[in-house]
């Protein structure tokens, strides 16, 4: 069977279309589907609707209310974690992503060894301002955060049982749900998708929230702000050491005339990277006791086998 989470915020006007992609799905799987709707503290009648509808309907369900918005990963997680499905699939609930991409990723997990599907987008139906900002956030995010994940982003999952319960591990609370996937490793697959726009309602996915979803991305999975704190500090004790020598030797030639203009300025420049470059220590043995904190596994054995001794 088949589990689909599905976070829902916001999504009021969307749910009639939701539960008719629903129904066709449903029928496709010949009934071996379970839906999970995890209503993530959404202030309009969202709750109410599916409260109404679901038992009308051919599908098995699980409905959840969560007591505040807690985040789409959070609604994601709660929704992992009560499916009770052989193999699992994400959905967002404003269908800007085909329905038919569940069939594909169950179809790969199911046929294929693979472990986790991730969709990818090829192409997207956003306004071209929408579509710039997403290009910015992806890019910068594989090039400081996962250099494996995909230009367009990933919307959309897939995995298997062992999978997710490994995923359920990692109980972070600001943390990627994404970069968990990618870090998680196993065997992955990738299917490309094209987005389409969005009809209904408008996004809450604002510009603000990406800003901290990607802030926590980086501090979660990096010590890139470490590391420029130190090369920053470090180039810049070297520079301002150059600049502290030739200060010096203009001082000497006559070429400064204001008393004490030199060792101000020099002292000024050296001790602020001194500074930058403490704080880049200091904060490389803060980023290993706060890695130590997170209670990672340390490996991930995908298979564990038992060969007796030949007699």
């Amino acid at each position: 069977m088949l589990s689909l989470v599905i976070p829902v915020y916001r999504n009021e006007e969307s749910i009639p279309s939701l539960l008719q992609a629903i129904d066709d799905l449903n029928v496709q799987l010949q009934g071996e589907l379970e839906v999970v709707f995890v209503v993530d503290g959404s202030p309009d009648k969202s709750f109410e609707l599916l409260r109404e509808n679901l038992p009308m309907r051919q599908f098995s369900s699980q409905l959840i209310l969560l007591s505040k918005n807690f985040g789409s990963f959070m609604a994601i997680r709660t929704g992992l974690q009560h499916a009770k499905g052989r193999t699992f699939a994400v959905m967002a609930a404003d269908l800007q992503e085909p329905p038919s991409l569940v069939l594909t990723m169950n179809k790969v997990l199911n046929n294929e060894p693979v472990d986790v599907v991730v969709g990818v987008r090829e192409s997207r139906q956003d306004p071209f301002l929408s579509k710039l900002a997403s290009k910015m956030f992806w890019g910068l995010y594989k090039r400081y955060v996962i250099p494996e994940m995909p230009a367009g982003g990933v919307d959309m999952f897939g995995c298997n049982l062992a999978f997710r319960d490994n995923l359920l591990k990692l109980e972070e609370r600001h943390s990627s749900l994404i970069a968990q996937i990618f870090w998680l490793g196993f065997r992955r697959e990738v299917v490309l998708y094209s987005r389409v726009a969005r009809e209904h309602g408008k996004s809450a996915w604002t510009l603000r929230k990406k800003i901290n979803y990607l802030m926590d991305s980086v501090f979660s999975f990096t010590d890139l702000p470490i590391r420029l704190l130190i090369r920053v500090g470090a180039a810049g004790s070297i520079f301002s050491s150059l600049y502290g020598i030739s200060v010096i030797f203009s001082k000497l030639a006559g070429l400064i005339e204001v008393p004490g203009y030199a060792m101000t300025l020099f002292m000024i420049t050296l001790l602020g990277s001194l500074n930058l470059l403490g704080l880049g220590v200091v904060g490389s043995y803060a980023w290993r006791t706060y890695e130590n904190t997170k209670g990672r596994p340390l490996a991930i054995p995908m298979k564990v086998l038992d060969f007796g001794v030949n007699k």
